[in-house]
């Protein structure tokens, strides 16, 4: 089937929701064994989100002028389990369920409608450790997995889970149940994945993942992940190779693409540091589309004597025009790399065509609390038209307020520096969210 609409700019589909953290399962232990174990797995987040501001990111006029008040919802559950064999090695895997929704008026991005409810299986997996039957990569040197299960690699700058979430606001074909922001379901439709390591501080990944997300074409690719740790960080590089797509959905550039990546995160040996940074070169399968690059920098320090230990990081990141950013996602807090939560949700520029200053401070106050602030600000954006231009500040909390419930709240004030895709005018947007995770 045709896609029903038409993307402004094909990178826009890159626009992805961010995960709220990247905590595991609920673990229940139901039986545990010398042969192993059997876990219920139980994962629950909730949200509610206020935009004074909607946009049109597709051009379907999904959304009218105005304020959009939703909330979002998902329940995942199942068994994980581990069987012990010979010499340390398992056998492990896991099967879980995923029941989501958006409710009220859908999100501000046009992406869902608020009607979405749907249950499908989300993880499905096998995997195989090597323990210690091969004493010369060390303890679990060698691991084998196959099937449905979310897959991250690096920085999460180009793989970082099958996490793009639409709703039926924009048809059918591409509804996987709403919780657009929560990114309910995150596993890629299947995977094969090699995972080789040694007691040097080498290891690599060789992969296969095949997405069943309309959203993302249905893209097909294969992939060599290596890294190498020390003890003043950690230097990766990744070479991707696009298989397929399902044309109908677009991405026809994802069929023979190729991306290489370098990357680099550490202390570089100073204590209180933090370094990363990471350059991709990205060659199109489609001439009709161009080649892109992209990279970034960023440096931040934490003052670990003061009162709440302070701390401070400045990025800088660009992306040429013909970019694709894959698929990107929330990985190590917010900014990483959803950059700006009106701007990288709803607004634009979404990792593609643009140059982005970041800058990040932080507290913590208590063992349980951090508070922080962030800063964008996009230029260079649509063909250097200057069209998704704008400013972001965000201000949010993370409070673990006890062992079954952990609330951050966040406050937002995007501010576009022409139309772009805000309906109907340029007024700085005031936004808010509430994001509760609920373990059982």
């Amino acid at each position: 089937m045709k896609t029903p609409f038409k993307f402004r700019k094909p990178y826009l589909l890159g626009a992805a929701v961010a995960a709220m953290v990247a905590l595991p399962a609920h673990a229940y232990n139901l039986h545990t064994s010398d042969a192993g174990e059997v876990n219920l797995d139980i994962e629950a987040i909730l949200g509610t989100f206020n935009s004074e501001q909607s946009y049109d990111v597709t051009g379907a006029a999904v959304n009218e002028e105005g304020s959009s008040n939703w909330q979002e919802a998902y329940i995942k559950y199942g068994l994980s389990a581990t069987r012990n064999l010979e010499q340390g090695a398992t056998v492990y895997g896991a099967l879980n369920l995923t029941s989501s929704g958006t409710f009220g008026d859908g999100d501000a991005g046009g992406f869902t409608s608020g009607d979405e409810r749907k249950t499908k299986l989300e993880d499905a997996y096998v995997g195989w450790r090597s323990g210690n039957l091969m004493p010369s990569l060390g303890e679990n040197g060698l691991e084998l997995s196959f099937g449905r299960q979310n897959l991250s690699f690096g920085d999460g700058f180009l793989i970082n889970g099958d996490a793009l979430n639409f709703g039926d606001a924009l048809g059918k074909d591409f509804n996987r149940g709403g919780a657009y922001w929560l990114a309910a379901r995150k596993a890629f439709d299947q995977t094969a994945v090699l995972r080789i390591a040694s007691d040097k501080g080498i290891r690599s990944d060789i992969f296969w993942i095949s997405s069943d997300n309309k959203a993302q074409a249905e893209t097909e690719l294969a992939g060599i992940n290596v890294e190498y740790n020390t003890e003043k960080g950690t230097f990766g590089a990744m070479y991707l190779k696009g298989l397929s797509v399902n044309d109908a959905f677009g991405y026809s550039h994802r069929d023979g693409q190729d991306t290489l990546s370098l990357r680099f995160q550490g202390n570089a040996g100073v204590e209180n540091l933090f370094l990363s940074s990471e350059f991709v070169t990205q060659k199109q399968g489609d001439d009709s589309k161009k080649d892109g690059n992209a990279w970034y920098v960023e440096a931040g320090w934490t003052f670990s004597e003061v009162l709440w230990s302070p701390s401070v990081n400045y990025r800088y990141s660009t992306f040429e025009e013909g970019f694709d950013p894959l698929f990107f996602g929330f990985n190590r807090g917010y900014g990483t790399w959803f950059q700006g939560e009106v701007a990288a949700n709803y607004a634009g520029p979404f990792n593609s065509d643009a140059d982005v200053h970041h800058v990040a401070f932080k507290v913590t106050p208590t063992e349980m609390l951090s508070v922080g602030a962030l800063f964008f600000d996009f230029s260079d954006t649509a063909s250097g038209s200057g069209a998704l231009d704008g400013q972001e500040i965000d201000i949010y909390a993370e409070w673990v307020v006890n062992d079954h419930l952990i609330i951050s709240p966040l406050l937002g004030f995007y501010t576009p520096e022409n139309t772009g895709v805000q309906i109907g005018n340029t007024d700085t947007n005031t936004y808010f969210q509430m994001i509760a995770i609920v373990p059982f």
